[in-house]
C-alpha cells in the first residue's frame, strides 16, 4: 500500500514516522545518507561572528556585523517522505541562523501580500505604493516587485549603512574566495540578475511598509502559526534598521545573516516550510497560500532559469545533477539548505552541511528510493 501523504501535528506532539521500507526506501542507503552529512560538517568556525570578522564575504570596513549574531552547533538534518519522518541525524532542535535560506521566507511573505491585496502587480512599480525616497531616482523608478524577487532590481543606493555596491559582481560560485564590490556600471531594472543581499533587504523593507507591521508577526501569524511550528524561531533585524511606517518605528529585517541578525530556526521547522511548499500552499485541508502563488514563485527567471521568486530551481539539472529537475530549494551560506522534490514527496533539510557533498548526499537518497 503507498505510504499516505500526512501533515505533522502541531510542535510538540510526536511527528509520525515510517520505516524505511515502508515509505518505499531502501534503510541501508538512507541511513548512509544520514551518516554522510554528519561526516561531512562544513570547515566553518562555531564562532559565526569570528568567520563573519574574518572577511569571508567582503574584507573591513564593508563587513561590519549589524545584527546579532552567535554561535553555530553542529551539524544535523532529517529527510521527510510524504510528511513521515524517515530519517534524522544529530540535534534536530537545535536553534540556528540559516543565511540566506530566509530569501525563500521572504518570498512566502510576498505572497501574503499578493494574496491580501497589498500587492496589486507584481510588475508594478514599487515606488508606486512604497513612497519613502528609495525609488525615486532614474535608476530606481522603474524597479518592480518581481525585479526585487528575482534579484533582477539593479537597485542603487545605500540601506542601513550598507551600499548596494558591496555585492556587485557577486558570484556565488567564489563565495569566500573572489573578488566582488566593483564599481559595475548599472543596468536597466529586469535586464542583469545578480544574487545582491542589499536589494533583497530594500524588498524587506518594501514589504514591511505594505503590511505596516513588523515581518516577523506576520510570519507568526500567517504561516508559522497556522503549520504548526514551534515559538523556537526568531528573526533578527539590525541596530540600523528601524524605519518610521505609519507615524511608528519598527524595525526590518534582513533575507539572510551576511551582516548578523537574520532568522534563527531549527531543522524541524524548517522542513514544515518544505513540506508546506511540497503541498502547494494547502496544509491539512486548510488553504496557506494560494496554490497559483507557489506556481508563480517556481516560474524560471529569464535572466536566471535556476531561481524563482527568491527559490532556486533546479530544471535541467543545472544545480545539482543527482537531484530531480522539479527539485527547488532554500539554500543559505554555511550549507544551510531545505530540499523538495515533488515528484518524490522528499523534503530534505541540511544543517552545516559541506554544500560541496549536497550533490552526494542526493546520490544517496535517490539510491534509498531506487533501492
Amino acid at each position: 500500500m503507498p505510504l499516505p501523504s500526512i501533515v505533522p501535528p502541531p510542535h510538540g506532539q510526536a511527528w509520525p514516522e515510517a520505516p524505511a521500507d515502508v515509505a518505499g526506501m531502501n534503510w541501508i542507503w538512507l541511513e548512509e545518507a544520514g551518516h554522510f552529512a554528519t561526516e561531512n560538517e562544513i570547515p566553518w568556525p562555531y564562532d559565526l561572528r569570528l568567520h563573519l570578522e574574518s572577511g569571508y564575504f567582503e574584507p573591513p570596513p564593508f563587513n561590519e556585523i549589524l545584527g546579532p549574531i552567535r554561535p553555530r552547533g553542529p551539524a544535523n538534518g532529517l529527510v521527510l517522505r510524504n510528511g513521515f519522518k524517515v530519517a534524522t541525524w544529530g540535534e534536530t532542535d537545535q536553534v540556528d541562523y540559516t543565511f540566506s535560506a530566509a530569501k525563500s521566507y521572504l518570498s512566502l511573505l510576498a505572497g501574503v501580500a499578493v494574496t491580501d491585496g497589498l500587492i496589486a502587480d507584481l510588475d508594478e512599480p514599487v515606488g508606486r505604493t512604497v513612497r519613502d525616497g528609495d525609488f525615486d531616482s532614474a535608476q530606481n523608478r522603474d524597479v518592480t516587485w518581481r525585479h526585487l524577487l528575482q534579484n533582477t532590481s539593479e537597485w542603487e543606493g545605500e540601506l542601513f549603512g550598507k551600499s548596494d555596491m558591496i555585492d556587485r559582481n557577486r558570484n556565488l560560485g567564489l563565495e569566500g574566495k573572489g573578488r566582488k564590490g566593483d564599481a559595475r556600471p548599472l543596468s536597466a531594472p529586469g535586464t542583469h540578475w545578480e544574487y545582491n543581499d542589499v536589494r533583497v533587504n530594500r524588498l524587506s523593507l518594501a514589504l514591511l511598509h505594505r503590511f505596516g507591521r513588523p515581518l516577523p508577526e506576520v510570519f507568526a501569524e500567517r504561516i508559522m502559526r497556522p503549520i504548526g511550528a514551534s515559538d523556537d524561531w526568531r528573526w533578527d533585524g539590525y541596530r540600523t534598521s528601524f524605519v518610521d511606517v505609519g507615524g511608528q518605528m519598527l524595525q526590518s529585517v534582513p533575507g539572510g545573516t551576511h551582516w548578523g541578525g537574520g532568522v534563527l530556526i531549527h531543522a524541524e521547522d524548517q522542513a514544515r516550510i518544505g513540506l508546506l511548499m511540497l503541498r502547494r500552499g494547502e496544509w491539512g485541508g486548510r488553504r496557506i497560500l494560494p496554490e497559483s502563488w507557489i506556481a508563480e514563485s517556481l516560474k524560471p527567471c529569464a535572466l536566471n532559469p535556476s531561481y524563482g521568486l527568491l527559490w532556486w530551481r533546479n530544471a535541467g539539472h543545472r544545480l545539482y545533477k543527482n537531484a530531480p529537475e522539479d527539485s527547488i530549494f532554500a539554500r543559505g551560506a554555511g550549507g544551510n539548505l531545505t530540499w523538495i522534490a515533488p515528484s518524490l514527496g522528499i523534503v530534505a533539510v541540511l544543517r552545516w552541511n559541506d554544500p560541496t557533498a549536497a550533490d552526494t548526499f542526493f546520490r544517496l537518497i535517490m539510491q534509498a528510493i531506487e533501492q
